[in-house]
């Protein structure tokens, strides 16, 4: 049994989430589904498992539930077609495994750990990320798995809007970050990237140190938001070496980077644990679909005033 106090953070995504925008029925289907998650990964914790194996378990539930930007409901590129990016950290030794632009794997999530467990790289990509999938006997899954008509709508949206692509970020990138009974901390991070996305685009989810994080020393990470400014800002990193080295609460770190993501330009939220054992978020968008459980009890929430 646990031995410290664990910890569970989940995010669905922040943006233009106010509420107006959702109706009745959708706003309690996401929250059911925000508790389904944190649920499966609290139990995990609560018997004396990983946080390694919970946020991985955490985040294949919301990659499954159309709801969200991964997995099962991932946007689509502006060729059609679905690519998807993951990431997962253990923070006990640091060990990482990422995918980008993979496009059969049913969880994306349970390949970038793979890629940590039974390869000797990092992160993969494309049509290689694929190949490494069937040969590790993952779970494969068709076009049609992954594609839902609203993905369908908002592509042609976007199209006629003649934008580059679509930063309207309602449905956005899922992620989960866990502290366990033996002190230990995990990562990770699933999305579909954005909408009418083209060239082989990658966001911030599968970059270690800027969408996902974790560091025994520290705590762990995972953002969600405008990708190309987490980037700049490597901001998972950043909010763990503000713990690490400058002895700021999570709060103050999480809060100080999203900060700095928003004087460059972007918007969007990360979630934190620290190796302290504190569970936090910041975001600067108007709404994030986030949870958080303990052995205290679960909550969830959606808008910028919960």
């Amino acid at each position: 049994m646990p031995t410290h106090d664990w910890k569970l953070v989940i995010h669905g995504g922040a943006g233009i989430i106010e509420r107006d925008s959702l109706g009745r029925e959708e706003e309690q289907n996401i929250r059911a589904a925000l508790q389904h998650a944190l649920d499966t990964g609290a139990s995990i914790l609560a018997t004396g498992g990983s946080a390694l194996e919970a946020v991985e378990a955490t985040v294949k539930e919301l990659e499954d539930d159309p709801h969200f930007n991964a997995g099962r409901g991932a946007v689509f590129t502006y060729q059609g077609s679905s690519e998807l990016d993951a990431a997962i950290m253990d923070g006990n030794g640091r060990r990482s495994g990422a995918v980008a632009g993979a496009t059969a794997t049913k969880n994306p999530v349970t390949l970038a750990r793979a890629v940590m467990e039974q390869s000797p790289h990092v992160m993969l990509s494309g049509a290689g990320a694929d190949e490494f999938s069937r040969q590790q006997d993952l779970e494969q899954a068709e076009p049609e798995w992954f594609a839902i008509p609203e993905r369908q709508r908002q592509l042609e949206e976007m199209k006629q809007s003649g934008g580059w692509f679509d930063i309207d970020m309602k449905y956005g990138t899922v992620g989960a970050v866990a502290l366990d009974g033996q002190g230990h901390v995990a990562a990770a991070t699933s999305t579909g990237g954005i909408t009418g996305k083209r060239w082989g685009r990658i966001g911030d989810s599968p970059i270690i140190g800027a969408g996902t994080y974790a560091d025994d020393r520290a705590g762990a990470v995972s953002a969600t938001g405008s990708g190309e400014f987490f980037i700049r800002a490597s901001a998972a990193h950043e909010i763990c070496a503000r713990m690490r080295l400058l002895g700021e609460s999570a709060a103050q770190a999480a809060d100080a980077v999203i900060a700095d993501v928003g004087a460059l330009g972007g918007n969007g939220g990360v979630i934190v644990v620290s190796a302290a054992g504190e569970a936090v978020w910041s975001f600067n968008s108007s709404g994030m679909y986030r949870g958080k459980a303990s052995a205290e009890g679960s909550v969830v929430a959606i808008y910028g005033d919960e």
